[in-house]
């Protein structure tokens, strides 16, 4: 499955893509916000695109004009998420590299993204969640139309063995639609 939107392909992963991952994935500032501590290796991005990255409806985030891997996006379906049980509801996850923050390249991701889950997927709702201070996906989830649900005190965090307080918020099929 490959997706486009005006500046990016949205394409399955590749072993050819660990350079590329760890070049991104080893900063500091982009994996431990989301819950993931950065990269020490090559090796480690390899084993990651094989098992995590292989995961149904995991994606590339790639820019047409070079086609290289700048971050990952994903929506994880029932049994792969805890957000949601319902077969028709999942959750949106996404990160990019710092090079590329503030172009508004994850926010047109996750758009077309939402296109598919909704149109082609048939989802009812998206749930998406981030981490207090990740005020870049904060702001994803809101130009995107998510409306917070709750936040939570004492969140497990078990890549990184902490605990945070999470924030959860939703977009329904009803409201995607209206704001389309």
């Amino acid at each position: 499955m490959k997706l486009e939107t005006e500046r990016l392909v949205l394409r399955e992963w590749e072993e050819r893509d660990a350079q590329s991952l760890y070049e991104y994935a080893k900063d500091p500032d982009v994996g431990p916000i989301a819950g993931w501590p950065a990269h020490t290796s090559i090796d480690e991005s390899r084993q990651v695109i094989s098992s995590v990255f292989s995961a149904t409806e995991t994606y590339a985030v790639c820019l047409k004009e070079n086609n290289k891997a700048i971050g990952c996006i994903a929506l994880k379906l029932v049994g792969v998420t805890d957000m949601t049980e319902k077969e028709d509801e999942c959750e949106l996850g996404y990160w990019i590299g710092k090079p590329f923050w503030g172009q508004g390249l994850i926010p047109e991701a996750a758009k077309e993204l939402l296109r598919h889950a909704f149109e082609d997927l048939g989802m009812s709702a998206v749930w998406c969640g981030y981490y207090d201070g990740n005020e870049k996906s904060k702001r994803v989830q809101q130009k995107c139309g998510f409306v917070c649900q709750f936040t939570s005190n004492d969140v497990d965090v078990p890549l990184m063995n902490e605990k945070r307080t999470g924030h959860v918020s939703l977009l329904t099929k009803q409201d995607w639609l209206k704001n389309r």
